[in-house]
Order: C-alpha cells, then structure tokens, then sequence
C-alpha cells in the first residue's frame, strides 16, 4: 500500500523510521535543554551562591574522606578511633599582593615562624607550584580561625586522624597510621583492608576564592571501614604492660615480651613488650621501638621445652612414669658432653623438672627415635608461623630429623637448636593446659577454635602438669612464681644468647611459661627478658616474679575460684 504524498508515494516503513527518528531528536533536544536550564539556574539565578562580592562562582566535585574501622577490645573499650581533623594548603600562584599583611595572623595561628612561612611560599610560587601543604591534621578550631582571615589560594581539607586511647599500653600491637590514614605498624598494617574504608565523591559550590560554600549532591557515597574486634582485653592489657616495665627497669634489660593466653581457646588476652612507644607521639622513635617483641622476635627456649620432652616420651611409652634416671653431673654422648650445674644423682621425672637437668632429658630425648620427637616438637608449632596474621610474624626454626646428628637431638630437648617467639612458646603450653589439646592462637575474636587438635593423650598432660607445680616449690626453679591461693605449674629458662662467635658467657634470656589454676588452667602466661644486667639472670629469679603479679592480677579481674586451698588456709593462719 502507498500514501500519496507531494513528493509521490513513501513506503509504509520509511514512514515509521522517520517518526522515530523525529521523536529521538525531540528527546535529545528536551536534555539539552534541561542542562542548559540548570547551567543557567547556577550561572545566573542562583546569585545567592554563586556569586560573592562581584565573584563569579563554579560547581566542582571534591572527594569525601572515609571513616576508618575502629579497633575494640573483646569487652568493646575502643583502642583505636579515628576523629574528624582539617588540613591546610595553598595554591601559590593565587596568593595576591594585596592580602599579604593576612599571612602575619596566620603564621600566628598556625605556630607557623612567619619568615618561614613566607619563604615558603615565594619558593614555591616560583616553582610554580599549585599544592604546598601547610599543616595537616590540625583541630577544627584553629583551622576556622584561618578561614576566617579570607585568603584567597588558602584551601581546607576534612580528613580523620587515628588516635589511641591506651597510648604506649597498646602501641606494639596496634601500631600506627600515617598521616593519609594508611596502616603502617601492627594491627593497623596487617588488617588495612578490613579497617580502611573507600571515599566518595560529591559535587559542590565553590566561591571565588575556591572554598567550598555549599553541597549540591552527593555522587558516590564514602563506605567506611569495618570495625574490628581483637581477643584482647585492655584490663589485662594494662596489667601486663605494667609489670613487665617494672621487670624491664628492675634488672636493667635490653628488652623484655610477655604474652597472655586464655588455655581452653587460644585467644591472645594481652601481648606488650619492652621498651615501649606511644603512638600517639612518634617524634624521634627509631624503627626499632616499634617492632612488636612478642610477635615477630625469636630466640632458643632453653628448658622451657623440657616438659614437652617428657609428656612425648610417655605419651609414645618410651618411659615409664615411675622410671629413674642415673645423672652424675656429667653425660658423654660421643665426643660431645652434657652438664648439669650440680650433681642430682638418681632422679625420678618430677625431680628432672623441678631441677631442670640437662643430663636427665637428654637421656629420655634420646630413647625416642629422631623421627617422633621431630613430630611431636612439629605438632607444638615449632618451625611454622602462629598465624594470627601480625605482619612480620615470626616463623622460628625447627631442623628436619633426617638432618640431625646424634647430639642435635640431645640439645633440643633442652632448647637449643630449635627458635620460637614468645607467642609460639606460649602457644605450644596450651598442650599441657587443656590436657594435650593444642590451640591455635587468633588476635581476632572468635566463638570457637576450629583448629584444636590432640597431642598428648589427657592423663599425659594432666600428670606432667602436676611434675611442674614442683617447679613452683622452695626446693625448685621458680618459687617466686608462685600465687597465693592457687596452684601454679610451669617452667623456668635461662639460655646463653647466641652470637657470632658462638655463645654468650655473660648474655642471658630469662624465660617463664607457667599456667593457673593447675588443677583446670585458665591462663597460659609466657614471658622472656632479654640481657638483664644487675647480676640476677635466672628465669626463676628474673622472669617469675613478673608472671607472679599478672597471673595474680587475671585470676582475680576474671574471679576464678582459687584451688590452692592449702596455700589459702596458710595465708588465713598468718593473718
């Protein structure tokens, strides 16, 4: 069919695509018609905005910083937050001859020296540079008393800056942001894609003189970063911090770590070490004050790993638990010797720990074979990374069985020849304490582990545990490690440093790692000081009375019933 037309006949399609065609172009011209409405709405209606004194005005779009995560405690008490700060910088070429008598206020507000400031910006404005910072991250007050002296090239930026409640408390685990909020040290570094969040964007109004004078919408939403929840709690925390600076200052060490662990589930209740930092104000600290101790340093254990030695040998029935062992202060195996600081004579196993012989030990290390012993220290977690995701983690060092030599199985089974950090030794004790159930670590709150598995067999443990509370008697290594009301089981370390020469005959490390109650442990705590220096560097003498007051101080923050009620009936009949 045809329709008559002026022109002749068009056919019926031609007819539909030029309707279409028509309509497309009518809304083509419709948007551009809206935009020039709203150009002319801004440009010209608006004058209450866009224009300022005679000052044509401009829309612009500007990011939106993002809110940072918070760092909480298991309990919810905030231990990293982020607060709301202005920054300030200048745009040299815009700087005029005219305002220059308003740079004198502000140097002044700013504690800026004014010859400085004024340096600073020729240098720049020559450089012809467009961005100089003048300061970051200052209190919103000061920033509006600069925005009000009106100076044209003179910008305000909103940004959050972090700040730390518990200060130096804390600083070694938490570390610190930079000045552009990004993870530097710590939990702040490890866990940036959790905490940081992802800015927005906005278009404004900006007057003349480039400040932002009103919002008109917002274009992408800022999403802020997610808050997050550590196994830590701050009472704890605090205590641990304490002490552990007391100890540090007593015997005039190098350097000290200790570490808090709940027994039944692994989580890290408090981690400090010594010497501390505030990261609050890091002026003029060296990298070396914020390395997290606990965490990322590793060292030779010493007799800290004795108990594990006997708890495999029974467990693997290489030993009877009523055995006796001949030590008459000197073993020969091969060509290589073995000593004990006094002669024990005949010992029993309780007597082996509580006196901490070397000879003895090493006589049940060397009744099981290379490949057992290997695997029950593998299975503790020595030679492979606790995994709580520290940036830096310490992964120790444990030499595979088919490298030994005959005397390197001798001398791991008082703690040489194999390196844990502080969090690993720790870690490796929730074998005895939660009767041979061994617990990862986490930094992170959890229900519950899903990494438990058995070492020991229960009676194993439970019978080595009741050989270390021996250790916390007067005839043992640690008395001073004991707490009144409770029974305590643990275990004492003094170990010669390593050096390029070989070992130290005057440098030491003085470990602890004990636990409590000892009946149904509650608290792992482990603890090493490094090179005390006032004469005392025994790990009964130095380390022990450390462990004393926190393991003390947690047992009461958490009210567990004493189970030492011996111990209790002696303390009620001297009072």
């Amino acid at each position: 069919m045809r329709i008559a037309s002026g022109a002749g006949t068009i056919p019926r399609h031609n007819t539909d695509f030029v309707i279409r065609r028509r309509v497309l172009l009518s809304a083509m011209l419709l948007a551009m018609l809206g935009l020039v409405a709203r150009a002319v709405y801004l440009q010209i209606l608006d004058k209450e905005f866009l224009q300022d004194k005679g000052d044509m005005q401009h829309v612009g779009v500007v990011s939106v910083s993002a809110y940072r995560g918070q760092i909480k405690d298991r309990n919810g008490e905030p231990l990293a937050i982020s607060t709301p700060v202005q920054s300030i910088w200048v745009n040299p070429r815009q700087l005029r001859d005219a305002e220059q008598d308003k740079l004198t206020p502000m140097a002044k507000i700013l504690g800026f020296p004014e010859k400085e400031l004024r340096s600073l910006l020729k240098k720049e404005k020559d450089a012809n540079k467009r961005f100089v910072y003048l300061r970051r991250q200052i209190n919103p007050d000061i920033a509006e008393k600069v925005k009000a002296l009106e100076i044209t090239g003179v910008y305000f930026e909103r940004e959050f800056k972090r700040y730390y409640p518990a200060g130096a408390v804390s600083g070694h685990l938490l570390g610190f942001t930079n000045i552009d909020d990004i993870g530097q040290e710590g939990i702040e570094h490890g866990y940036e894609h959790i905490l940081r969040g992802q800015p927005g964007k906005k278009r404004v109004i900006k007057d003349g003189k480039g400040q932002i004078i009103k919002d008109v919408e917002n274009i992408e939403e800022a999403i802020p970063g997610r808050d997050l929840v550590l196994t830590i709690d701050e009472r704890l925390q605090y205590l641990a911090y304490r002490e552990l600076q007391n100890a540090m200052i007593q015997n005039k060490a190098h350097s000290a770590s200790l570490v808090v662990l709940d027994a039944k589930n692994g989580d890290v209740l408090a981690t400090v070490s010594q010497p501390a930092f505030n990261p609050n104000n890091r002026k003029e600290l060296s990298s070396n004050r914020y390395r997290n101790r606990a965490m990322v340093d590793s060292f030779e254990p010493g007799s800290t790993v004795k108990p594990f030695v006997v708890a495999a040998a029974l467990d693997g029935g290489y030993i009877k638990p009523n055995v006796l062992i001949e030590t008459h202060g000197v073993y020969h195996l091969g060509r290589n010797v073995v000593k004990d600081v006094h002669n024990y004579g005949t010992m029993d196993l309780t007597h082996v720990l509580q006196k901490s012989s070397n000879i003895a030990v090493t006589q049940i290390a060397m009744s099981m074979p290379p490949e057992y012993f290997w695997g029950v220290y593998s299975r503790l977690g020595f030679g492979t990374s606790a995994g709580v995701g520290f940036p830096g983690e310490a992964i120790g060092s444990l030499l595979d069985y088919q490298g030994w030599h005959e005397f390197d199985q001798a001398i791991l089974s008082f703690g040489y020849g194999v390196s844990t950090s502080i969090l690993q030794l720790a870690r490796a004790y929730t074998a005895l304490a939660d009767d041979g159930i061994i617990h990862s670590v986490t930094l992170l709150k959890r229900d519950e582990d899903p990494d438990a598995q058995r070492i020991f067999k229960p009676e194993t443990a439970r019978k080595v545990r009741e050989m270390l509370e021996h250790v916390i008697s007067k005839e043992g290594t640690a008395y001073q490690a004991r707490v009144e009301g409770y029974r305590v089981a643990g275990k004492t370390g003094t170990v010669k440093k390593a050096g390029a020469g070989g070992y130290s005959e005057d440098k030491y490390l003085s470990v602890f790692v004990g636990m409590a109650p000892a009946s149904n442990p509650r608290f792992i705590i482990a603890i090493v000081v490094d090179e005390p220096t006032t004469g005392q560097y025994y790990g009964g003498l130095v380390a022990a009375p450390a462990f004393s007051k926190v393991m003390a101080g947690a047992l009461r923050v958490y009210g567990v019933e004493p189970d030492g009620m011996d111990n209790m009936h002696l303390l009620l009949s001297k009072q």
